[in-house]
């Protein structure tokens, strides 16, 4: 079994610093096997708050794989946007945006959905989907699946937060039929949720889990505690620990399991 630490939307330059060091207490507590970051790691993509995402992030247990969001690509600084949206960013980090981890039980690709055309939204295109089915088709099945992006696939019906879905999400789920993309980690919205990618789109051979973790350290929580997701991850079993700040620690609030059917995935209680 590995574990999974998803961390999303750090927002340094408006981060809330006396969560830093309790997250990072948990963390070390509970050995994840590898650390995800699912992009924003800013507030405005300036040097400086790249080099304190850079020097907190390094506090941390590792591997870590880390990809950007929308608030990693410069704002005001119109030459930078457009014409090298992640320097900073990959001097901070890496130069590769779509960093991968593969081990002999769990594939993890990150997906760099940002774009210097938009201010909030994302974007998934034809290449990417490419180069996703070039890294997970010729793992066995026996390998959990699972892509990064910071936009997210899918958002709870009620939301009213379907602007924000990913640009080309159908495309990507029908191109990326078959080749075992269990589950789609994503942030950008401040906020938990666990879904189903049949909540919204009806796909043959696509059954994958939506699992989207709230803002780990920023001020802005939308209405929600500064949260993260711990992923738990066998072959056809996933355990999702939902982790909320309770104003002096970092605690479990809650757990979700799924068991895959081969069908696709249903909750571990489903039946029993």
């Amino acid at each position: 079994m590995k574990t999974i630490a998803h961390l999303s939307d750090l927002h340094f330059g408006r981060v809330d610093r006396v969560l830093l060091d309790p997250l990072r207490d948990t963390l070390e507590r509970l050995l994840p096997d590898l650390v995800v970051v699912s992009g924003d790691l800013t507030q405005r993509a300036k040097s400086g708050q790249f080099r304190e995402a850079r020097a907190w992030l390094d506090t941390l247990p590792k591997p870590q794989l880390v990809v950007p969001g929308n608030h990693d690509v410069p704002l005001y600084n119109p030459f930078m946007r457009f014409l090298a949206p992640f320097a900073r960013f990959r001097d901070s980090f890496h130069p590769h945006l779509e960093p991968t981890h593969i081990d002999d039980e769990i594939a993890v690709v990150g997906v760099n959905t940002a774009r210097s055309f938009v201010f909030k939204g994302g974007r998934i295109n034809e290449e990417q989907v490419a180069r996703i089915r070039s890294q997970l088709d010729p793992l066995p099945d026996s390998h959990t699946k699972i892509l990064v992006t910071h936009h997210p696939f899918d958002v709870p019906q009620a939301s009213g937060e379907e602007g924000q879905i990913v640009g080309r999400a159908r495309m990507a789920l029908e191109s990326l039929a078959g080749c075992g993309a269990d589950v789609l980690l994503s942030g950008h919205l401040h906020a938990t949720h666990v879904g189903h990618t049949a909540d919204r789109y009806r796909i043959a051979g696509v059954s994958a889990l939506v699992l989207q973790a709230g803002t780990a350290t920023s001020t802005r929580g939308r209405g929600e505690n500064n949260a993260f997701n711990v992923l738990r991850v066998s072959s056809g079993h996933i355990e999702v620990d939902r982790y909320s700040w309770g104003g002096t620690t970092f605690a479990r609030e809650g757990t979700d399991a799924f068991d895959h059917n081969g069908a696709g995935w249903a909750p571990a209680d489903a039946g029993a």
